[in-house]
């Protein structure tokens, strides 16, 4: 699998796992866990992007 590839799977991953754990900081109204579910799905976007950057780049 191509490095852009990788990079936009796991990229989408992570911001999956953010929005659990982000809503699951809301329900239980942990705002520690909701904290980190909105980072992590930040990282998520940018990780695909590079992706898709790479991607366009021929990387």
């Amino acid at each position: 699998m191509k490095s852009s590839t990788k990079d936009e799977v796991k990229g989408t991953f992570h911001e999956a796992k953010g929005k659990v754990k982000e809503m699951a900081g809301k329900i239980t109204d942990n705002r520690k866990l909701e904290a980190k579910g909105k980072a992590e799905n930040v990282a998520g976007k940018v990780q695909a992007k590079v992706g898709q950057v790479k991607k366009v780049l021929g990387g």
